[in-house]
């Protein structure tokens, strides 16, 4: 397995180019049955690395996308497992030892794109291993917000209680068989160093931001929101914050929330389901701002909307900080609470913002910068 272009290596000394393209890889993800950001990292790190298998715990082959096919993929012993694909988190003290399980001796170089326990994949010294880490696992490490949050009930949350101090040890000590970590953002980062007590370099995530672009047309008057429908996404603020206010808020998107979010709407806001990648391109150019009230670890969907020449308007928190520029690419609300959001649509209504401005700002994040960045940092770690 070779790395994709050597001339995209022009500071790398050339022994250390060669052995590069000479070196076998392997790519570990956590588990295939559902599409979201870390799904969007793999397809680019399989882009970077056609030839590399990709091993993970589940594969549900009908349920991803029909691309994924092609790929060389390596499900566990797990995937057999009744259920698995739709209910994965019944599951949750298998992972780690269904990623114990995988054989990735004979590879040069293991890239692992872990959210979960994917990291703890065994590696041998003579091997490299570089975690890109979406984030420590949150259920693992932040588990009475997690609870709360997935309204898991009191029994439940007992007998939970003891298996996430096992999960939090097994995660610890798997964090110290990887060489190198790359977070994806300064949130990330900060709970890398928390919880694993490891040093990591930030690379952002790669947006698609070449498939966006900044409408000639003035913006309209709805506010938009892309999202899986799901609690911690927090779109229920969003929901009850226009309602209050009746402005117009389209929400795209699916999930478990959607009735329940749909009973505390009032007729300015219009869920639209999932739509297609033109669909939302066009209400992103369109839109007056884009919302984004959740805490994520890094976000990919505000970068999408700066892209499209859009502002947003974001919770102070998570990625976002890396993102959105308070007063020049959107505005952030210190508070998720409603008041709060309601301050910064307020705000937002006395700016001005340069729809070419807030594109450029969106090419920081960019594949073609995510898969350099990443070569290069490869480069660096096998030197």
């Amino acid at each position: 397995m070779s790395l994709p272009c050597s001339d995209q290596l022009p500071s790398v000394a050339p022994t250390i180019r060669k052995q590069l393209q000479q070196a076998k890889i392997a790519i570990v993800h956590d588990w295939l049955n559902q599409l979201g950001g870390a799904e969007l990292v793999l397809e680019t790190l399989v882009e970077m690395f056609p030839e590399a298998p990709v091993f993970t715990t589940i594969y549900w082959r009908e349920g991803m996308p029909e691309r994924y096919r092609s790929w060389d993929i390596h499900p566990t012993w797990l995937d057999r497992a009744p259920g698995i694909y739709r209910h994965h988190q019944m599951y949750l003290l298998f992972y780690p030892l269904a990623v114990h399980s995988i054989d990735v001796s004979g590879y040069d170089l293991v890239i692992s794109n872990k959210s979960g326990f994917c990291h703890g994949v065994r590696t041998a010294r003579d091997q490299l291993h570089i975690d890109y880490c979406l984030t420590p696992t949150r259920y693992v490490w932040d588990y009475d917000t997690y609870v709360s949050r997935e309204e898991i009930g009191p029994i439940a949350r007992v007998v939970l209680r003891p298996l996430m101090r096992w999960l939090r040890r097994w995660d610890r000590r798997a964090a110290d068989g990887v060489d190198y970590f790359v977070a994806i953002s300064r949130d990330v980062q900060q709970r890398i160093a928390r919880y694993y007590a490891r040093d990591s370099t930030i690379i952002y995530p790669p947006v698609h931001t070449e498939r966006y672009h900044p409408s000639e047309a003035p913006p309209s008057d709805y506010y938009l929101i892309v999202s899986r429908l799901v609690p911690y996404k927090r779109i229920d603020l969003a929901v009850r914050a226009f309602t209050q206010l009746r402005r117009p808020l389209i929400v795209v998107g699916d999930g478990r929330d959607r009735v329940v979010l749909q009973r505390l709407a009032g007729p300015t806001v219009q869920f639209t389901g999932r739509l297609s990648e033109s669909q939302v391109a066009h209400l992103l150019m369109r839109c007056r701002a884009f919302v984004f009230p959740g805490c994520e670890d890094f976000g990919i969907a505000p970068v999408e909307a700066q892209a499209a020449g859009r502002p947003v308007i974001a919770y102070a928190g998570g990625g976002a900080l890396d993102t959105v520029i308070d007063g020049e690419t959107g505005v952030l609300f210190p508070e998720q609470t409603v008041e709060s959001l309601i301050e910064a649509v307020y705000r937002l209504d006395k700016m001005r913002f340069d729809p070419v401005h807030l594109h450029r700002h969106a090419q920081r994040f960019s594949t073609e910068r995510f898969k350099q960045e990443l070569l290069e940092f490869i480069a660096t770690c096998w030197a």
